[in-house]
C-alpha cells in the first residue's frame, strides 16, 4: 500500500471520464473540501492477500498523521499513479472502503473520492514541514529497513501444548475454544485465567487505547514522538526522573549480585557469521541500516556485544558462574498494530545480565538465585509480589521430562500456579525460559522479568572456559532481565494505578519514584513565604523532592492540583502552623490531615524510601515559574 498525505487548505475534485468499467457512480459533479488531510492512495497486488490487516495498518497510519498535523477532516483519494504493481479494481475498492469504515468507526470526519474515474483536481498544500508525507505500508513488516528473522517466521508454526502447573507439582493440560479456557478450575485465579487466554489466543493487537496512555500524557511523564518512527517515545522531566531512578536501582541490584557492568555498541554487522546465525534464532524483527561501509542492524538485546566480549576473554572454570551486565538501549521492529503506549515499543531500555555456567547443574542452581533476585527487584520497585503478576514457563518436552523437580521448585518459589507451554520440538537457542507477566486493564499481558537457559550461543560465538582438566569447553548461558524493559515497568505501575482508581482508591507512585514528594502551600503567599522557604530548605537538605505552589489560585484549587499530580504529602502553612512551629500535612493515601513537627515527616519519608536511589526535583520548584509540556 502506498499513500501520499497532503495537509491542504483546499481541495476541489471534478470527475471527468470513467477510467475502468468497474468505476463507481459519482454522487456529485464537483466536490470541495477545506482544511483537510488528503490521502492519495494506491492498493498493490501484495495487499490483496491481507486486505483486512493492510486496511487496519493504513487507517492507523492515517490517524497518526492526522494527530501530527491537527487536521479535522480526512479525504481518501484513489490515486493509482503511486504504484506500478496495482491490485485489481475489485480488491482495491474493497480495501479503500474498509479503511473508510475503520476511520468512520473512530468518529472521524471522512470523505472518499469516487473510485475509477479520471478526475480534474486542484489542491493547495499548506507548506509546513509535515504537510507532505509519503508512506509505504506492508503487513510483512519488512519495509523501511525492517527484517524478519527465521525465528519469527517459525514461531507461528511451532507446535506446543499448554498446561497449568500447581505449586504441588501437578500438571493440568488445558485447551481453549471461543476464548474460553477449559481443563483447570480458575475460580481462585481469575487473573491467571485472563493471562492464559491471552497467551493461547495470541491476539496482540490492542483495539483501544490502554488506560496508562491517558495517565502518562496527563501527568506529563511520557508522550508519543511524531517526529520519529512509531514506538519511540519522548520522556518529559518527571517521566525521565522515574525512568532514571528505576534504571539506577536495577543496576545497583545487579552489581550487588556480582555482575560486571559493560557497555557495548547498539549497531552490528548484519553479515557477521555468528551474529547473523543468532538473528535467525531469536524471535524478533530487526531494524537494518545501510552505513557507508556495510549493512548493519540495531541490537534488540545486549547479547551481541556481551557474547563478543566473552569470546575474547580468558575464563577458568573457577571464574564461573561469570555474570556480565548492561543497561541496554534496544530496538525491535514490532508490528504496527501491536504498538501501544509503553506496553510494546520499538525502542526501549533493557537491563540485560548474562551468566556463563560450566554445566546444566550450575545453570539451574544459578537460575533459582536469579529468580529470587528478579522477584525481590520487582518488589523493591513497588509491586506486590506475586499478586501483581502471572508466571509463565516455556520449555521443550525433553527438558521438562528430565527436570520436573527443578521446574516445580521454581513454581513453589513463585507461590501460586503458573502457565506452562511445552514445545514438542526445539527451535530457539534456549530450551527453557520463564516470564513474569503483568495483565493490564485491557486484559493484555506484557513480560517484565525473564530468564533463559541458552544451550547454543556458547558454541555459536566460540566462547570458551578452561575446565578442571585443562581443556576448553563451551559454557551454558543464562539471559536475565531482572525487571524487564524499564518502560514496561512504568507501564505496569500506571496500569496498576488505573485498576486501583476503578476501586475508588487514591493512587500514587511508590514514594521513592514520586516526582514531587511534598507540595508546600502557603495560605497567603505574601505573608507566609518566608516560613515556606525555610521548610523547603529543610526538606531539600534531607534529599526530599519538594515544590511550592506560589500561584494566586485559591487554596482548594491548589490542593486539587496537587491531588491531580499524585503528590503524597500536601503541606498547608498559615498563621497557626507558624505560631506552633508545626505543619499541617494532608496524606494522599487516606485523605487524613495531621498537625506534626517537621522532623516527624522527614523521618517518615526517609524510613519509607530507605536505601533507594535519590535524585533532585526534575522541574522548577515554584509553580509560578513552571512551563507546561502537555495541554
Amino acid at each position: 500500500m502506498k499513500i501520499l498525505a497532503i495537509h491542504a487548505d483546499k481541495l476541489t475534485v471534478e470527475p471527468q471520464k470513467k477510467a475502468i468499467k468497474e468505476a463507481e457512480e459519482p454522487q456529485k459533479k464537483k466536490e470541495e473540501f477545506k482544511e483537510c488531510l488528503v490521502i492519495f492512495s494506491a492498493v498493490e497486488k501484495k495487499d490483496a492477500n491481507n486486505m483486512k490487516e493492510i486496511a487496519d495498518k493504513t487507517a492507523q497510519e492515517i490517524m497518526d498523521i492526522l494527530q501530527q498535523v491537527k487536521a479535522k477532516k480526512i479525504v481518501l483519494y484513489p490515486y493509482a499513479h503511486l504504484s506500478s504493481d496495482l491490485a485489481s479494481p475489485k480488491d482495491a475498492l474493497e480495501v479503500l472502503k474498509e479503511i473508510e469504515g475503520i476511520l468512520l468507526s473512530k468518529k472521524l470526519d471522512v470523505s472518499r473520492i469516487v473510485f475509477g474515474w479520471y478526475k480534474a483536481f486542484d489542491i493547495r498544500c499548506k507548506g509546513h514541514p509535515l504537510s507532505e508525507l509519503s508512506r509505504s505500508i506492508s503487513v510483512e513488516g519488512s519495509d523501511s529497513g525492517k527484517d524478519v528473522s527465521e525465528a519469527v517466521k517459525k514461531e507461528s508454526t511451532l507446535k506446543s501444548k499448554f498446561y497449568i502447573l500447581n505449586t504441588n507439582g501437578n500438571l493440568n493440560e488445558i485447551s481453549i475454544s471461543k476464548g474460553k479456557v477449559s481443563g483447570y478450575n480458575f475460580s481462585k485465579y481469575k487473573n491467571l485465567e485472563k493471562f492464559t487466554s491471552y497467551e493461547m489466543e495470541k491476539v496482540r493487537v490492542a483495539k483501544q487505547e490502554p488506560a496508562h496512555v491517558t495517565m502518562m500524557k496527563k501527568m506529563e511523564l511520557v508522550d508519543y514522538e511524531p517526529g520519529s518512527d512509531p514506538g519511540n517515545q519522548r520522556f518529559y522531566p518527571k517521566g525521565r526522573l522515574i525512568k532514571s531512578l528505576i534504571e539506577q536501582y536495577v543496576t545497583e541490584r545487579m552489581i550487588d549480585y556480582g555482575a560486571l557492568e559493560v557497555e557495548t555498541p547498539i549497531m552490528y554487522d548484519y553479515d557477521h557469521p555468528s551474529l547473523k546465525s543468532y538473528l535467525n534464532r531469536f524471535p524478533a524483527r530487526q531494524y537494518t541500516i545501510q552505513t557507508p561501509n556495510k549493512k548493519t542492524f540495531l541490537r534488540f538485546a545486549a547479547c551481541f556485544g556481551q557474547f563478543l566480549i566473552a569470546h575474547d576473554m580468558t575464563i577458568s572454570y573457577k571464574d564461573l558462574p561469570l555474570k556480565l551486565y548492561e543497561l541496554a538501549k534496544s530496538f525491535r521492529a514490532e508490528q504496527r498494530g501491536e504498538l501501544t503506549g509503553l506496553r510494546r515499543l520499538r525502542a526501549f531500555t533493557m537491563p540485560d545480565c548474562h551468566c556463563l555456567c560450566k554445566d546444566m547443574l550450575q545453570a539451574m542452581s544459578e537460575m533459582k538465585i536469579r529468580f529470587s533476585l528478579a522477584i525481590s527487584t520487582l518488589e523493591g520497585i513497588g509491586f506486590d509480589m506475586p499478586n501483581d503478576f502471572e508466571y509463565a514457563i516455556r520449555v521443550t518436552r525433553d527438558f521438562y521430562d528430565g527436570n520436573k523437580i527443578f521446574i516445580s521448585d521454581l513454581v513453589k518459589l513463585w507461590g501460586k500456579p503458573a502457565l506452562v507451554e511445552i514445545w514438542e520440538q526445539k527451535f530457539f537457542y534456549y530450551i527453557f525460559k520463564y516470564e513474569i507477566n503483568f495483565v493490564d486493564t485491557l486484559d493484555k499481558a506484557a513480560t517484565l522479568s525473564t530468564d533463559q537457559i541458552d544451550v547454543e550461543n556458547g558454541e555459536r560465538y566460540d566462547i570458551n572456559f578452561i575446565n578442571s582438566d585443562g581443556k576448553k569447553e563451551h559454557p551454558i548461558i543464562l539471559h536475565l532481565s531482572p525487571s524487564g524493559a524499564i518502560e514496561r515497568v512504568l507501564y505496569a505501575l500506571l496500569e496498576k494505578n488505573a485498576m486501583l482508581q476503578k476501586d475508588q482508591k487514591n493512587v500514587t507512585f511508590p514514594l521513592w519514584l514520586t516526582p514531587i514528594q511534598i507540595r508546600l502551600i502557603p495560605l497567603i503567599v505574601k505573608e507566609h513565604m518566608k516560613y515556606i522557604e525555610n521548610l523547603k530548605d529543610t526538606f531539600e537538605r534531607n534529599k526530599i523532592r519538594v515544590d511550592v505552589d506560589d500561584t494566586d489560585d485559591t487554596l482548594n484549587k491548589k490542593i486539587r492540583k496537587a491531588e491531580l499530580e499524585w503528590v503524597p504529602y500536601i503541606v498547608v502553612i498559615g498563621e497557626k502552623e507558624i505560631k506552633e512551629n508545626k505543619i499541617t500535612v494532608r496524606y494522599r493515601e487516606n485523605g487524613k490531615q495531621k498537625l506534626i513537627i517537621v522532623d516527624e515527616l522527614v523521618k517518615e519519608i526517609r524510613e519509607i524510601v530507605k536505601d533507594k536511589p535519590v535524585k533532585g526535583l526534575p522541574i522548577p520548584r515554584y509553580l509560578s515559574r513552571r512551563p507546561i509540556f502537555v495541554g
